[in-house]
């Protein structure tokens, strides 16, 4: 059984692996924005009139740009941005919430999940916050009730088994850590890391950080995601990091099993190896979205 959080790990071998979960580990970005989250947001923010436009931001937002992948407060604040800035949205005289509260908010905390910003809600009577709260407390309950049955991709059990012959490995998300633990658990795949970083935990930059100042040279800490916030979270540390390409990552977990754990265990990973990887990365995610 894995721990939650990292207030018990201990350092047992040389190498650390860090392993993102939605869409990386687990193909549930899909199901988890476009069946939970987006239906929530156009609920609790009354974007009813413009709903279309909704779901094509908060989609580019979560998953089809560079910031896939980020914590969720951001995220749909950034939705919210983009939607202000549409012709189609302006013309339609739409009242879009400026959540200043939230905004301010996301500047100041580090934890940002629904179980830091319920008390802060309480504790400050901020509108703002206690709408959000309300969206991101029914998004946790959507996703307790709809996500079940969404297995692991193929070659993650294999690569797992195999990378934690030789590293400690932790699971390092942006997602509450009930879901991770529900998630791994429910596919067995929990025996393998010893700890799970979720929301809770902080960024994850800060766990990384908390593992690299127990003692894993930089060289010999990798970090497994599909969005370049993993991937900056690595970069912060001196970490390496391999791509989970969205829309490949099955392709990107045969890869890792047949060529680039090896290399990242024998120390050949970092370099020319490395920076072809994210090259390819790099272009499957765009910076600005399509309507612009």
């Amino acid at each position: 059984m894995s721990e939650l959080g990292l207030a018990n790990f201990k350092k047992e071998r040389d190498f650390l692996i860090g392993i993102d979960s939605d869409g990386c580990a687990f193909d549930s970005m899909e199901i988890k924005h476009k069946e939970c989250f987006i239906p929530n947001f156009i609920n609790h923010f009354s974007l009813q009139p413009i709903s279309k436009y909704a779901r094509e931001a908060a989609e580019f937002t979560n998953l089809y740009s560079k910031t896939r992948g980020a914590n969720r407060f951001p995220a749909y604040l950034l939705a919210l941005d983009l939607l202000a800035e549409r012709p189609e949205v302006q013309r339609r005289n739409a009242k879009l919430p400026q959540l200043q509260g939230v905004r301010d908010w996301v500047e100041r905390e580090s934890k940002l999940g629904t179980k830091t910003i319920g008390p802060e809600a309480e504790k400050t009577g901020d509108p703002d916050l206690k709408q959000a709260y309300a969206w991101s407390k029914a998004v946790d309950d959507t996703v307790n009730e709809m996500v079940h049955g969404v297995p692991p991709f193929p070659g993650v059990r294999e690569a797992l088994q195999k990378m934690g012959e030789q590293a400690d490995l932790i699971v390092c998300s942006a997602t509450p850590n009930g879901a991770l633990q529900k998630e791994w658990a429910e596919h067995d795949i929990d025996q393998y890391v010893k700890s799970i970083c979720g929301q809770e935990s902080g960024s994850k930059k800060e766990s990384l950080t908390t593992c690299k100042e127990m003692g894993y040279a930089p060289e010999k800490m990798l970090m497994i995601g599909d969005a370049p916030g993993d991937m900056k979270a690595a970069q912060a540390v001196g970490a390496l990091f391999y791509p989970i390409n969205p829309g490949h990552e099955e392709e990107s977990w045969v890869r890792f099993l047949d060529e680039a754990c090896e290399r990242f265990f024998s120390g050949t990973y970092a370099g020319d190896y490395q920076a072809k990887l994210i090259a390819e990365f790099d272009k499957y995610l765009p910076e600005q979205p399509p309507w612009k």
